[in-house]
């Protein structure tokens, strides 16, 4: 089992996970780190960047850099792991500030893929915002009106996108996935669910 932490975003998804990755001097990415447990005859691996703090039981390699990194492919910036006043500090500590900037990293990349997704118009974006905030503050007062409202969101976007998604479907698959802002699996499978037709991917 892979214990790590990653990010998400609710428009993206599985297309862009994020977390923060580990490099060493030379640059390469360690392996996971590969703990025993003392209770049964199984382990697990784990990658999150704190672990590397070149400890020796199980043997840890010493974490020289970190940096964003999401499933896509992209890679931010090396933030170095300053040690030098680290003093009796455990990574998670002093390694912190360098996490926490590969995290905003990875929050300016999504930023750029909302950049390169097909713009809605001005007013539309505007109706949905409003009808939004209208269902959250119906729900303070009345949930079930609230749950009626959202369900008829739903049988609206079941509507109206079944034959925008057979169209989309005749269309190169890489040039959908990017002006969706996702990976050409995630927009088959966004296509197969709006079009209702079976998609394994």
């Amino acid at each position: 089992m892979d214990k790590d932490e990653v990010w998400t975003s609710d428009e993206y998804g599985e297309s862009h996970v994020g977390r923060v990755g580990t490099l060493l001097e030379d640059g390469s990415s360690p392996k996971p780190v590969y703990f025993d447990s003392n209770s049964c005859a199984f382990g697990w691996e784990v990658r999150h960047w704190s672990v590397y703090d070149g400890g020796t039981y199980p043997r840890r390699p010493q974490a020289h850099a970190l940096h964003g990194e999401c499933s896509c492919g992209w890679r931010g910036e090396p933030r170095i792991v300053d040690r030098s006043t680290a003093g009796d500090l455990p990574l998670h500590e002093y390694g912190w500030d360098a996490a926490a900037a590969s995290q905003d990293d990875w929050d300016r990349h999504i930023m750029a893929v909302e950049a390169t997704t097909v713009p809605l118009p001005a007013e539309l974006e505007t109706l949905l915002q409003d009808v939004a905030e209208a269902i959250e503050r119906l729900g303070h007062d009345t949930p079930i009106a609230a749950l009626k409202a959202a369900r008829s969101m739903e049988l609206i976007a079941g509507r109206t996108a079944y034959q925008p998604a057979h169209d989309a479907r005749k269309l190169d698959p890489k040039q959908v996935a990017t002006a969706l802002g996702l990976n050409v699996d995630g927009s088959r499978a966004l296509l197969a669910r709006f079009g209702n037709w079976d998609y394994h991917g």
